[in-house]
């Protein structure tokens, strides 16, 4: 069973409905102990960092995430899924990341021709062979919704990347976990190839 996990985010019910197209057996829940036994787990959302880490700490997701993340549990962050992991942000100054990994998230620069927020398509870099993108060939284009980007202080950690007035990580992996700044829900073909190798693993 997959777990999603539901703290009034956007976009968690795209998430929910991919993997179930993909013959996924997915749940919603708001609740730690149905994430501690799940065989996997999905942090998804559209929203503001500090505001999403703090409904998180109120139904004591946080610490359900931190053991999802020590058991070993194939565990899949999303957009600002994948920027809680993080130590802090430029959107919410004082809030604390999860912490999963070290580095910052920034403000995407103004330049001109870019616009902010990012939304639509861009071409992803691939860093690295890895688990979560096997499949996904070089340039794919996949769909992206943010502000804000990621910069890991580990580069290790990095399997894509993706320019769009600064060079943005924009997927990690690291021993059972994954995170995607673009929304492979809303990425087609290649967003469900990515999904499928999550649910594969």
């Amino acid at each position: 069973m997959i777990a999603i996990i539901d703290y009034d985010a956007g976009n968690i019910k795209s998430v929910e409905n991919a993997f179930a197209s993909l013959g996924g057996s997915v749940q919603l829940t708001s609740d730690p102990e149905v994430v501690a036994k799940a065989d996997k787990v999905v942090l998804p959302g559209v929203g503001v960092f500090g505001d999403a880490k703090h409904k998180l700490d109120v139904r004591g997701m946080d610490q359900a995430v931190h053991e999802v993340v020590r058991k070993g549990t194939p565990f899949l962050a999303i957009c600002v899924g994948l920027q809680l992991l993080f130590d802090e942000s430029e959107e919410s100054p004082g809030a604390e990341g999860l912490s999963v990994f070290g580095g910052k998230i920034k403000r995407i620069p103004a330049a001109e021709g870019i616009k902010v927020p990012q939304i639509g398509w861009n071409s992803l870099h691939i860093e690295r062979d890895c688990r979560l993108l096997k499949g996904t060939p070089e340039g794919a284009f996949v769909y992206f919704v943010h502000s804000y980007y990621l910069e890991a202080d580990d580069k290790d950690i990095v399997i894509a990347s993706t320019e769009y007035s600064a060079h943005i990580h924009a997927a990690v992996e690291k021993d059972n976990v994954f995170a995607t700044q673009f929304h492979p829900e809303k990425s087609g073909a290649v967003g469900l190839n990515i999904l499928k190798n999550f649910m594969e693993l």
